[in-house]
């Protein structure tokens, strides 16, 4: 008689539902654990609704969604839920995300362009309670030398492309600022919102403007909409 295997509810949190689908097809494939998935939110905050209501006992998460990115999701959660496991599926391999994701919580990370097998396997392996860094996920930043050669290969497209890159290269404090400029404040009003200094205020306006490659306030919120950072 067959070995009656362990039930694990879960929940796919991606905006893209035929993503969603192959995932699902793909957990069913496994040995070692039998899979109910519970719902299959399309945006971070139907995520963040669906594990408040279902309970899952693992989510796997993509970082780039619609009105909360998964960031935002892994913040909301706050470890209120430690007994489920979350698996990042992204297709970002930027190193700086990668430790972001893990200090927010999640148990593993995992490229979206791995082979299925290697989905599984991360997946079954999360749930045995290890920490798992999928193969291709950068753990640190790559050279100077070699992040030029990328660039000049063409093998690595511009950071500056991806809106959701955009505003993860923003600090909070910077999103903070960036949100006031739009509302029009002057430099003194923000400060004394924040409770900082006029030059630190000026700071944060130049590194903004350096991050976006503008070089006026213009084209700061400009590219703010663009980008949907405000």
């Amino acid at each position: 008689m067959p070995e009656t295997l362990v039930v694990k509810r879960v929940v796919i949190a991606d905006d893209h539902p035929l993503f969603q689908t192959a995932v699902e097809s793909l957990l069913h494939s496994s040995s070692k654990f039998a899979f109910q998935t519970v719902d299959k939110p399309t945006s971070g905050k139907a995520c963040l609704s669906a594990v408040r209501r279902h309970n899952p006992d693992l989510l796997i998460l993509d970082l780039n969604m619609p009105e909360m990115d998964g960031f935002e999701v892994l913040e909301a959660l706050d470890g209120h839920w430690s007994q489920m496991k979350t698996l990042v599926l992204t297709a970002y391999d930027d190193c700086k995300l990668t430790k972001k994701a893990f200090k927010l919580g999640a148990d593993g990370y995992v490229l979206k362009r791995s082979q299925p097998e290697e989905i599984l396997q991360a997946v079954e392996a999360v749930l045995q309670g290890q920490t798992i860094f999928g193969e291709g996920v950068a753990l640190a930043e790559a050279s100077p030398a070699r992040q030029a050669r990328s660039r000049r290969s063409g093998t690595t497209p511009s950071r500056w492309q991806d809106p959701f890159l955009r505003k993860q290269m923003l600090t909070k404090r910077e999103l903070e600022v960036l949100h006031l400029i739009s509302q029009a404040m002057s430099t003194k009003e923000i400060a004394q919102k924040l409770f900082i200094s006029d030059q630190t205020v000026s700071v944060h306006r130049k590194n903004i403007m350096r991050k976006l490659g503008v070089s006026n306030t213009a084209g700061l919120l400009k590219a703010a909409y663009e980008n949907c950072l405000i």
